[in-house]
């Protein structure tokens, strides 16, 4: 925002008029790690909004990533925004993003960005679990720990080749430790759990019976809102299986164009555009003060575990220990 007002004072606009890009003025290109039907629409108003021409390309996240850095300093991406921050953090780790002003990182909640300030959340999934409601939530584990209770055999899903699963099982390797880590896998596993390739099967499988709970991202029960499935969060404050995945932007280091960049990076954390999140998406702002979805509840101060993002980014031997143990 302050970018914006300091263009404003320069150059002022007519009142109710919108931002105009100079005349030829660099397209900005944004790596795009979230689909176009996820972010097209909220793409389509970047210009009209910030004066910036951009230029998409979307791609998987993985895809994105690995490219840009084999790109190096010729990638022509200004801006990256990913599905997940661990690829975020992949990219800080290897110098490939620009360190963000202050300004900018103070609109974001400080759980909810890098703590060495190389990229910003732009909005978060909440893991849950999705349970069958014919299963009295008294019954439901208080804690991510007692789904290696014999009680769930035959009764759980899981997706251990989601990159979601994945990122919040490093984060269990950093919250519990790898021995830790690794035996509960392996008990969880022993009770039979059936194997989904994503998260959103597990909401059918949940609402049909086949299940009686399964491990997901929150916002794939309010895309369906089956009548039969709900939502459940661990009832342990801080509990580990109360984990927030996070979207995020990075600037890249190479970017020829930092200034036109970071007011498109700040655009994301504005609030029309993190309104934008909870409204279309379902998704949890990650700037403080605004409201969630009406059918996405608000997050309690306590609520979360105290995870540092940096933890997600460390996937390599999170996939060797899934490998290890016949998850993958």
């Amino acid at each position: 925002m302050l970018l914006f007002l300091l263009a404003c004072a320069a150059d002022p606009q007519p009142e109710g008029s919108a931002p105009e890009a100079p005349a030829g003025a660099a397209v900005l290109t944004v790596y795009s790690g979230r689909g176009e039907s996820l972010v097209g629409a909220l793409f389509e108003r970047a210009e009209a909004e910030t004066g910036v021409k951009v230029s998409i390309q979307y791609g998987d996240t993985p895809e994105m990533v690995t490219r840009m850095l084999s790109e190096g300093a010729e990638s022509p991406a200004d801006l990256i925004l990913a599905q997940d921050s661990g690829h975020l953090g992949a990219l800080a780790a290897r110098d490939a993003l620009a360190p963000l002003p202050s300004g900018l990182l103070a609109q974001v909640d400080s759980r909810f960005q890098d703590p060495d300030g190389r990229w910003v959340g732009t909005s978060g999934r909440m893991r849950v679990l999705v349970y069958n409601t014919e299963l009295p939530v008294a019954e439901l584990p208080s804690s991510l720990k007692e789904l290696a209770d014999p009680k769930w055999k035959g009764k759980l899903g899981w997706a251990p080749g989601n990159g979601s699963f994945q990122a919040h099982v490093s984060a269990l390797r950093a919250l519990w430790g790898e021995d830790e880590t690794r035996s509960w896998l392996k008990a969880v596993e022993a009770n039979g759990p059936t194997r989904y390739p994503k998260n959103s099967p597990q909401i059918e499988a949940a609402a049909d019976g086949a299940i009686q709970i399964g491990w997901v991202n929150h916002y794939y029960w309010q895309r369906t809102k089956p009548e039969t499935a709900a939502n459940y969060r661990f009832s342990t404050a801080g509990d580990a299986g109360n984990v927030m995945m996070l979207a995020g932007v990075g600037v890249s280091a190479h970017s020829p164009n930092q200034e036109a960049a970071l007011k498109v990076a700040e655009w994301l954390v504005s609030e029309g555009v993190q309104s934008y999140f909870a409204t279309e998406t379902f998704e949890y702002p990650t700037r403080p003060g605004v409201a969630t979805h009406p059918d996405v509840p608000a997050l309690k101060a306590d609520t979360l575990a105290e995870i540092d993002q940096r933890a997600l980014a460390d996937l390599g031997p999170t996939r060797a220990m899934l490998q290890e143990l016949g998850l993958l």
